[in-house]
C-alpha cells in the first residue's frame, strides 16, 4: 500500500485489513509521527518526497523531478524485497504517479478527492498526469459514487465504489449522553481549512443565536489548521465568542463521546467528496445539517437523517438547524433514523469485505 502514513485513513484501512488476514507493508511518502504501525505489526517504508517544497523557482522544479524519480526508484526496490501481490496507492497524484511509473501489476488505485476534483484543473499537463495514472491502473476505486462520477471524466475504466464507513461498535449511541440540561449545542468535526465552511458555520450560528438568546447555544468546533486564528477573530467580531469552543484536534477513539454531546452536527463544506463526519454523527445518533456538497447529499437522505442545504447559506443552515430546537422530538427521531442508515450502508466491516474481496479478484491477474 502506497499511502500517507500521517492519515488517520491510512491507518484505519492497515490495521482493519492487516486484521482481515491481509499482509499489508505500507510505503509511505511522509514520515510518521509516531510508532503506530511498529505498534500493530506494519511493515513500514518511509521516502520523504516533499522536502523540495522548501524551495523557490527552478531549484524547487529539479528538486520536485529528482526527487520523484528516486522515489520511483526507491519502491522498486522495496517491491523487490517485498514481493507483493498487489500494488495499491492511496491518492491518485504523487502516490498514484510514482506507484505508476513502477510499472507493477496488478496496480489498484483509490482516489481521494482533492485528486480528482482539484489537481487535474491546475494545468493541462495535470490532466494529462492523471489520465496517465488511470491508464496504469487496473482497478480504480472510490468512497463515493459522487467521486466515481467525477473521476470518469479522466477514465473510461469502471470505478468500484469502497466506502469509508464507521465501525459501528465504536460510533454508536450512547444510553446516557447528550447535551447538558437546557443547552442546544451545535457541533462540527473538521479540519479548519477554507473549503470546509467554517466561515459560514459561525455566521449561521449568529444567526441562530441572535433568535435564541434565551436558549444561550453553543458551538464546539473540533479540530486544527491554518484558519484557525482567523475563524477565532470571526467569532470575536460577530460577539460570539463567550458561546463558540474551539477543542482542537482529538484522537479518533474519543470523537463518539463528542457525537453523543451535540444536539446537531453541522458541516457546510463547499466541497466534499465523501462525509465521513457525517456518517460517524449518524451513528452515534446525531442528526445532522450539511451542504449540498456531492459527498454529503450522497450519504446523507434529506428530512430522513437529516437536512441538506445550499452552499455558502448560512441563513439556510441557520433555519435548518432551528427546526431541532422548534421540535426536539426530531432530534431523536431523526438521529434513530441516521443510525439505521450508517448500519445498512457504512458498516465498516463490511467496507472492509468489500475491499478484501477485490484484492482477491485482482490478485488473479498477477503476472
Amino acid at each position: 500500500m502506497v499511502a500517507d502514513a500521517r492519515s488517520v485513513h491510512t491507518r484505519r484501512w492497515t490495521v482493519s485489513l492487516q486484521a482481515g488476514g491481509v499482509d499489508i507493508v505500507l510505503y509511505s511518502l511522509y514520515p510518521p509521527r509516531d510508532n503506530f504501525f511498529e505498534e500493530h505489526g506494519i511493515r513500514l517504508y518511509v521516502f520523504d518526497l516533499f522536502t523540495y517544497k522548501s524551495d523557490k523557482g527552478l531549484k524547487a522544479v529539479a528538486g520536485m523531478l529528482s526527487k520523484h524519480w528516486k522515489a520511483v526508484e526507491d519502491l522498486k526496490t522495496v517491491i523487490r524485497i517485498e514481493d507483493p501481490d498487489i500494488l495499491h496507492a492511496h491518492y491518485a497524484t504523487s502516490f498514484g504517479l510514482i506507484a505508476a511509473l513502477t510499472g507493477f501489476h496488478p496496480f489498484i488505485i483509490s482516489v481521494w478527492g482533492s485528486d480528482v476534483y482539484e489537481f487535474p484543473y491546475l494545468s493541462p499537463v495535470n490532466e494529462k498526469v492523471l489520465r496517465y495514472i488511470f491508464r496504469k491502473a487496473d482497478k480504480i476505486l472510490s468512497t463515493s459514487y459522487a467521486m466515481a462520477r467525477q473521476t470518469m471524466n479522466f477514465t473510461e475504466k469502471l470505478i468500484s465504489i469502497t466506502p469509508f464507513g464507521v465501525d459501528t461498535s465504536v460510533f454508536k449511541k450512547f444510553d446516557k449522553c447528550g447535551p447538558g440540561e437546557g443547552r442546544f449545542v451545535v457541533g462540527n468535526v473538521k479540519t479548519l481549512e477554507p473549503k470546509y465552511g467554517i466561515d459560514v458555520l459561525i455566521k449561521a450560528f449568529k444567526i441562530l443565536k441572535e433568535r435564541n438568546e434565551d436558549l444561550d447555544p453553543e458551538l464546539v468546533i473540533i479540530g486544527d489548521g491554518r484558519c484557525r486564528e482567523e475563524y477565532e477573530r470571526l467569532t470575536e467580531d460577530l460577539g460570539i465568542s463567550r458561546n463558540v469552543e474551539f477543542v482542537g484536534k482529538i484522537p479518533n477513539h474519543e470523537l463518539p463521546q463528542w457525537y453523543n454531546s451535540f444536539s446537531v452536527a453541522v458541516s457546510l463544506s463547499r466541497s466534499e467528496s465523501f462525509g465521513v463526519v457525517a456518517v460517524e454523527a449518524m451513528a452515534c445518533g446525531c442528526p445532522v445539517v450539511v451542504s449540498d456538497a456531492d459527498g454529503f447529499k450522497e450519504v446523507v437522505l434529506n428530512g430522513v437523517t437529516g437536512f441538506v442545504v445550499p452552499r455558502n447559506e448560512p441563513g439556510m443552515a441557520a433555519l435548518a438547524i432551528q427546526k431541532f430546537i422548534d421540535n426536539p422530538d426530531l432530534r431523536e427521531r431523526l438521529g434513530n433514523k441516521g443510525v439505521q442508515h450508517v448500519k445498512e450502508l457504512y458498516s465498516w466491516d463490511d467496507n472492509v469485505a468489500t475491499m478484501i474481496s477485490i484484492y482477491s479478484d485482482v490478485r488473479k491477474f498477477k503476472g
